[in-house]
């Protein structure tokens, strides 16, 4: 099994092989498995990717992510009002993202999203379609899920859904389920595998909520 160190430089071979991110300055330290992230990136997309990156790597347990955005240019920096304009637009562009349910709100560079979808995934989708522009600082992602159906979640399907994925099939996940929330509790072997497993329980008809309790387990020397 890995050591910290072992840990540390697998982290920092897997932020190098991300092109985006190999002139990034990112300082990598582990502590039990627990990863922090810290220095500074010239766009947002770089701190997101850099946060990703590091979640793929096998033996992370948690990932804590100091890193900043500053624009070096003056072409980068742009006006809140320019950034909003750029986010309207992007969003129209997006087909998952439903442009009339979503809004954005920006401060100092900061994005904050807010409204009401049916799916998880097109709230991902808005945040995605904000994290690639310039001059963005940070996204709060707050948009809510409410899907049309009212029908109970069914339990079995999450769980014949998570023993279909390749990757999460033979990781000790339990469900269970409650009005419109669905909660994972149990062990998996990687980050990767937990955001999966999320991933998964979201895409459930009349899930509106999912608590992703997983824990991600890994022998450390």
């Amino acid at each position: 099994m890995k050591t910290d160190s072992q840990l540390q430089q697998d982290a920092i071979a897997e932020l190098k092989w991300e092109p985006l991110l190999r002139e990034a300055e990112i300082g990598v330290s582990v502590n039990k498995g627990i990863v922090t992230l810290t220095g500074t990136v010239d766009a947002y997309a770089k701190k997101a990717e850099a946060e990703d990156a590091v979640k793929r790597v096998v033996g992370v347990k948690a990932v804590v992510e100091k890193i900043e955005v500053k624009y070096g240019s003056d072409w980068a920096k742009k006006d809140d009002n320019d950034i909003a304009t750029e986010i309207v637009n992007a969003f129209r562009w997006h087909l998952e993202v439903p442009s009339d349910k979503v809004k954005a709100r920006v401060e100092k560079g900061w994005v904050t999203l807010e409204g009401q979808v049916e799916w998880n995934f097109q709230s991902d989708a808005a945040e995605d379609a904000v994290t690639n522009l310039s001059g963005v600082t940070g996204v709060s992602n707050n948009i809510t899920v409410k899907s049309r159906t009212e029908s109970a979640i069914e339990k079995s399907a999450i769980e014949s859904a998570l023993k279909r994925n390749w990757s999460v099939s033979d990781q000790d996940i339990g469900v269970a389920v409650a009005g419109h929330k669905a909660t994972l509790t149990g062990t998996v072997d990687s980050w990767y595998q937990k955001d999966e497993a999320g991933r998964i329980a979201w895409n459930a008809p009349g899930v509106w909520n999912v608590g992703n309790e997983l824990v991600v387990d890994y022998d450390y020397s």
